[in-house]
């Protein structure tokens, strides 16, 4: 069976079964957090899978995750929130692509990951960093999270970012997170789609790995289900100076 497996995904069995491990555990963190699929298996499996056969798998499996998680996070989230994040981010992705063909790649990564690194200490250090309007801090840190998507492919924590800074509930705030994610999926499928990478090994990884991240959302979910307001934001928090952290030493090294 795992024979079978390898030769369908195009990994030796080792790199398979550290993969298998990986995508669990990124499922159990977007079970918790309601985010972070991604920034997880980014900052790990890309040391087997490079970055541009990575990305569609990604997408494979944070959709189903999306799926999974859609009805919670419609009940539980803001969803004129979550909407506007989503509407005014899908107009920022457009301008950060623009801007890759005049700055450097991992010039544009190295300065997001550095700013959200730096907006999460201060989080930590309860310092508050929403502007005073909200009918200007909304719109704008979605066109900003869509802006940073398109250069380097970390928007969704510039929104984790911006939910966790606020006042509501543990629940709203993942839930949030979660309905943001689930329409960030539906616009990133137009864009993957048209430019022809969703096929090949990226539909195989992501049917072999799916059954994986869903039973880590599943465990995941029950962990969120135990915590507090205030256990999930710290913890949120902390994942994101990971996520960052990783994400730099990446660069760095690779």
């Amino acid at each position: 069976m795992l024979e079978d497996l390898s030769v369908w995904t195009g990994l030796p069995p080792t790199q398979l079964i550290i993969c298998a491990v990986i995508v669990f555990i990124a499922g159990l963190v977007r079970g918790f957090a309601g985010f972070g699929l991604s920034a997880v298996l980014m900052a790990s499996i890309v040391v087997f899978i490079p970055p541009v056969e990575l990305i569609p798998v990604c997408f494979l499996l944070e959709a189903a995750a999306s799926l999974a998680m859609f009805r919670g996070g419609l009940r539980d989230a803001d969803i004129g929130t979550a909407a506007i994040l989503a509407i005014c981010s899908a107009l920022g992705v457009p301008l950060g692509l623009a801007l890759t063909t005049s700055i450097d790649v991992d010039l544009s990564k190295l300065i997001a990951l550095v700013i959200v690194l730096s907006l999460t200490i201060l989080q930590l250090m309860k310092i508050n960093i929403l502007p005073a309007s909200q009918k200007v801090a909304l719109p704008a840190t979605g066109i900003a999270a869509g802006i940073v998507s398109g250069l380097a492919a970390v928007g969704g924590m510039v929104i984790a970012l911006y939910v966790l800074a606020s006042p509501k509930k543990a629940r709203e705030m993942r839930g949030s997170l979660v309905l943001y994610l689930f329409f960030g999926m539906l616009t990133s499928s137009v864009t993957l789609y048209l430019f022809g990478v969703l096929e090949g090994d990226a539909i195989t990884r992501g049917a072999v790995f799916s059954p994986l991240v869903l039973a880590g959302v599943f465990a995941g979910s029950k962990l969120f289900s135990r915590s507090l307001d205030q256990t999930y934001r710290r913890a949120c928090l902390y994942l994101l100076v990971a996520f960052a952290s990783a994400g730099l030493v990446r660069l760095v090294i690779f």
